[in-house]
Order: structure tokens, then sequence, then C-alpha cells
């Protein structure tokens, strides 16, 4: 078990407990979201935590591939999910990287407030890319500290020391924007509700 695993097992239930920070902006993205699925969508979601979108988008989607690292997020989003009586999501276990998952399989790919956790994220991105069926759909909410939080930087490496935060990487928009183009997705959408919060993006692989 890497630290990334034990920091998230370890603060499971906290996550699944605290209030979402901004309820309007969330409400907004699913409402993107969600007009990019159907009721033959397959979706997959990766860093899913504790499982609060897949479950929001359960109703509007065929079916639904949750994954994350931590055992026990995934353990409280599938507990959460039978409670809600939610029957089409799938939970998995496992590095997003790592994960044995068949090419063009899915309509969409998730990666919700995750990107700037991983330690590659162009890997994973790359791996989204593949995933994708042509003309499917990659769809990211991503933390650029670099656009109006860059005095946070030279604290994260001493809040990680201390066990406060997860691995953070720290970067702006633009720079991500040209790295989402690099893996070959077409930008349809782009939003944020101020400068310094998190870019959310929907972009699109080429149809064939």
């Amino acid at each position: 078990m890497t630290q990334a695993h034990r920091w998230w097992d370890k603060i499971a239930e906290k996550y699944s407990n605290d209030p979402i920070a901004d309820v309007k902006s969330w409400e907004f993205k699913l409402a993107k979201i969600r007009e990019n699925l159907t009721s033959d969508t397959r979706l997959l979601e990766f860093g899913c935590g504790t499982g609060g979108t897949a479950r929001r988008l359960a109703d509007a989607a065929g079916s639904i591939l949750a994954t994350d690292i931590s055992g026990e997020m995934l353990r409280i989003a599938a507990a959460r999910g039978d409670e809600e009586g939610v029957t089409n999501i799938r939970y998995q276990r496992g590095d997003f990287l790592e994960l044995d998952l068949p090419e063009g399989e899915f309509d969409v790919v998730l990666g919700m407030s995750i990107l700037h956790l991983l330690e590659d994220r162009q890997a994973a991105m790359d791996k989204a890319m593949r995933l994708l069926k042509p003309g499917g759909v990659f769809i990211t909410s991503t933390a650029c500290l670099m656009d109006g939080m860059w005095f946070m930087v030279p604290i994260l490496p001493i809040g990680r020391m201390l066990g406060a935060f997860p691995p953070v990487k720290a970067f702006g928009s633009k720079r991500l924007r040209q790295e989402i183009a690099d893996t070959g997705f077409e930008l349809d959408y782009e939003w944020r509700p101020k400068p310094s919060a998190a870019l959310f993006v929907v972009a699109r692989k080429p149809a064939e």
C-alpha cells in the first residue's frame, strides 16, 4: 500500500461527511456532464472517492464503473449506493493507470478533482483517450494552483510531510489546456466560477 492509499483510507470517513464547498458550482458541473449522457452511456469515473458524483449521474447513464485507489472510499461509496437503491454502478479498486480495461469501451471518462493529485496526469489522459470510443468525451475538473493560489505551493511539501495534504501537483490552467490538447482531445467546453477556481473541461476524442 502506497502513502497515497493510506492517506485516503485514513480520511475516508471524514471526507464522506464533509459538506461540498461550493454546491452551486458542483450542481452546474453535474448538469453539464448530464448533457453528455444517455440511457446507453457507459461511463468510467477514476478517482471517484466516496461516489457522490457517480450516484448523482447514475439515473442519466446506462452503466458506471467507479474506480479509486482507496478501499475505504469505495466501501463507503458502495454502502451509500445500496442505501439509495442505485443499481447501475460497479466499483473497482486500483490505480487508474494499472487497471486492465478494454480500449474503446467507454462513451465518457470522468476525472473530477483528481488530475492534480496524480504523479503522471499525462499518462492518465493518454489512458482516458485509449479507453474512449471515437467521439467519446473526457470530462475533468482540476485545481490549477498557479492561477491565483500560487502562495500555497511552498507549504504543500510541509503539509504532506505532516500528513495534512495528499501529494499535490502545482500548475496553471494554460498548461492543463495544452496537455489536454496535446493528448489529442478537442476542447468542447470550459468553465470556472472565478479565476482561482478549478477548471472544468469537456473534451472530445475525435471521431474516426
